[in-house]
């Protein structure tokens, strides 16, 4: 499998999500829409067209991107959490997926994407 082309970002923090944005286009893919809260993210997965995601693990308001990502994982759309915590604050049912830890760099979000791809 080549690593994914199309990412789907669910980032509250409209920042981070501009800075990824860019990463991603420096790194040649393309941001195929972001969402700051889960209903906006599920709508952009229903919509289709998502190679991966990155999903920011815990969003305003005390929702979390989990509905985000049984959704993806339900497609088979592969995702790594994004998050300023430790990886066992992941979900036990999503703890073998990644985790991208913050503050990120534009390497450690390339080499997430390129491990989706394997």
């Amino acid at each position: 499998m080549t690593a994914p082309t199309n990412i789907l970002i669910v980032e509250d923090e409209p920042l981070i999500a501009m800075m990824l944005e860019d990463f991603l286009e420096i790194l040649d893919k393309v941001p195929v829409g972001t969402a700051d809260c889960v209903s906006a993210a599920l709508d952009l997965v229903q919509a289709g067209g998502i190679d991966a995601a990155i999903l920011d693990l815990n969003l305003r308001g005390g929702e979390t991107s989990l509905p985000v990502a049984d959704a993806l994982a339900a497609a088979n759309i592969p995702f790594v959490f994004a998050t300023g915590g430790s990886h066992d604050s992941v979900t036990e049912r999503f703890r073998d997926r990644p985790s991208l830890a913050k503050p990120f760099t534009m390497d450690s979000v390339a080499k997430a994407l390129e491990n989706l791809g394997d």
